[in-house]
């Protein structure tokens, strides 16, 4: 198996619905992304996947995130704004995103998983 991961960040609030504790106040935080694709067999050009494409992809879907209320967003008008949710909300914009650009062909690669930093000491991750 093959691995690639990119790392990328973003700034915004949230704050937690149906919790008791300082996180139901209105608060932000700096996140890290981590995107990790995996594979078993390289492309054409010996890649799993261009960095250059999934950097782009990735920053797409982080500026949708960046500098604004993550509770405001229409899929967070469902899901709590928890990290978990968050791990999940791009890794299934990930999955869209290389359908639509056709990137996912016979099942050559694979989202590993979405790990979300909401601090330098503790992350969550989404995987399938």
């Amino acid at each position: 198996m093959f691995r690639v991961v990119v790392n990328d960040e973003f700034s915004s609030a949230h704050f937690l619905r149906n919790y008791k504790g300082k996180c139901e106040n209105l608060h932000g935080h700096n996140y890290k992304v981590e995107v990790f694709i995996i594979a078993e067999k390289l492309n054409n050009d010996e890649m799993v996947i261009d960095f250059t494409e999934l950097k782009k992809i990735t920053k797409e879907i982080l500026n949708q995130l960046d500098h604004c209320l993550i509770n405001d967003l229409e899929f967070f008008k469902f899901h709590n704004p928890t990290s978990e949710n968050i791990a999940l909300y791009i890794y299934k914009q990930i999955i869209q995103r290389l359908k639509d650009d056709k990137i996912i062909k016979e099942q050559r690669l694979k989202i590993e998983k979405v790990r979300v930093w909401e601090t330098e000491k503790q992350y969550a991750e989404y995987f399938e």
